[in-house]
């Protein structure tokens, strides 16, 4: 594995996938120790983050706790707030204390050295908050912790009950169920699919992938593995892929005008999506609301549930930070608090990943789904079935050899074409860690 400037060498662990122990930030002292400012004077955090309501959260925080002020600075999310913190990181400052860093760069942010350890901080029951699959995105299978989880994303179906009743349509509760009822739907009706794949979304192919099993990077001694390719990716793969080639499901990307039109007029009949969905849909097809509902994805095996997240996030210490025990104790209230969560919920329509303050914080259903009640209990006990994913330091090349190769085959609509694509992929990602230093275990 390559040591990227100052990680030591004793930071590669064989559980993690990732740089544990080693980091410059791992003992919790940051730079400057926790021990607070100077006597008598208010210790300053600066918090980088792009979700909404983080003011009013910061707000209550202010207001509670005079020795320790948070200045909330909005950023860009994604790539662009990575490069931001790794170029601050590079230069040895202008780090903010705190970050918001979505769990597929919470890798990338370890192996460059960007985030501190906080395990040193925090009780011994935090995970006991969140779900398995959620707490090993910022442990890396380690014992060391890399952020608190703030939000995520499971997956679920969505779909319009107005047009399944009409079709006589049941809701799947298997993708065998799922492929019969995209052929009934497009029979109906040639103009109208069940649903489509996108080749420009990765992260929503990658939560069907963890949902069947996978889990695309992993460790062997001192070596990363690469398993995009593996056997539950290569099935989600050729599913879909038979399902275009068939033409029962679109081949069309999400987020486009066609596909917004297709959600007001009833030609898109199902979504499969994460819990942010509500919103989105709310967003772009508001003369459809109250005739949608929810239900758990299907699945490969009914006696053994399980879904994938798409998207989520966590709130991260950064390297630089002098004031590590300060910080880890905001993130920490932010994070696990009722009253906080309300909050988060309230003002930034988030699903939080503390399942303890879930039941308050979400006692009412969506409003675009004001009619099912069951809404935020179905989501919990879906988000419960996660499987556990583990992210490389180079998702961003897999994400981006996702859209290169998935583009082709579903232009091409050849089955065979999806299956190579996943093939392509994996070779792409090996060679560009070896291309950067990292030893790769084939």
């Amino acid at each position: 594995m390559r040591l990227t400037t100052g990680i030591r060498t004793a930071a590669v662990v064989a559980a993690t996938a990732l740089l544990a122990a080693g980091c410059s930030g791992g003992d919790g002292t940051g730079d400057g120790g926790t021990g607070g400012a100077a006597s008598g004077e208010a210790v300053e955090l600066t918090f980088w983050t792009w979700a909404p309501g983080m003011e009013q959260v910061v707000e209550q925080w202010n207001a509670e706790n005079p020795d320790i002020q948070v200045t909330v600075n909005k950023q860009d999310g994604g790539d662009p707030a990575v490069t931001k913190l790794l170029t601050a990181i590079k230069a040895g400052s202008g780090a903010p204390d705190l970050m918001q860093a979505e769990y597929q760069k919470i890798p990338t942010l370890v192996a460059a050295d960007a985030l501190a350890d906080v395990s040193g901080e925090l009780d011994a029951d935090i995970a006991d908050h969140f779900p398995e699959g959620v707490w090993n995105a910022v442990t890396l299978g380690s014992d060391a912790v890399y952020g608190i989880p703030q939000d995520s994303g499971p997956m679920q179906l969505y779909y319009r009950a107005d047009i399944f009743a009409e079709l006589g349509i049941a809701v799947p509760t298997t993708w065998a169920e799922y492929a019969d009822a995209a052929a009934k739907v497009h029979a109906a009706d040639p103009a109208t699919y069940l649903g489509t794949f996108s080749a420009t979304d990765a992260g929503w192919f990658t939560g069907l992938a963890q949902q069947a099993g996978a889990s695309w990077w992993g460790i062997e001694g001192d070596s990363w593995t690469v398993s995009i390719d593996d056997e539950a990716t290569r099935k989600v793969a050729d599913y879909w892929g038979g399902l275009v080639e068939s033409g029962v499901i679109d081949n069309k990307p999400m987020y486009t005008p066609e596909w917004n039109a297709a959600l007001n007029d009833g030609s898109q009949v199902a979504w499969l999506s994460a819990i942010w969905a509500p919103g989105v849909l709310q967003g772009n097809a508001p003369d459809t609301a109250g005739t949608w509902a929810m239900a758990p994805m299907p699945q490969w095996d009914a006696s053994d549930p399980a879904t994938g997240n798409w998207g989520g996030s966590a709130t991260a210490v950064t390297s630089q930070s002098e004031h590590v025990a300060e910080a880890t104790e905001f993130m920490t209230w932010m994070n696990t608090s009722q009253e906080a969560v309300n909050t988060l919920v309230a003002e930034g329509g988030l699903y939080p990943a503390d399942q303890l303050a879930q039941e308050e914080a979400l006692a009412s259903p969506p409003e675009f789904f004001a009619t099912q009640a069951d809404f935020y209990p179905v989501a919990a006990e879906t988000a419960a079935t996660a499987n556990s994913f583990t992210f490389g330091p180079n998702v961003n090349v897999a994400y981006s050899a996702y859209n290169d190769e998935f583009g082709k085959a579903a232009e091409s609509r050849s089955r065979a074409a999806f299956v190579a694509a996943v093939e392509a992929m994996q070779e792409v990602t090996i060679e560009d860690l070896k291309d950067s230093g990292f030893s790769v275990q084939e």
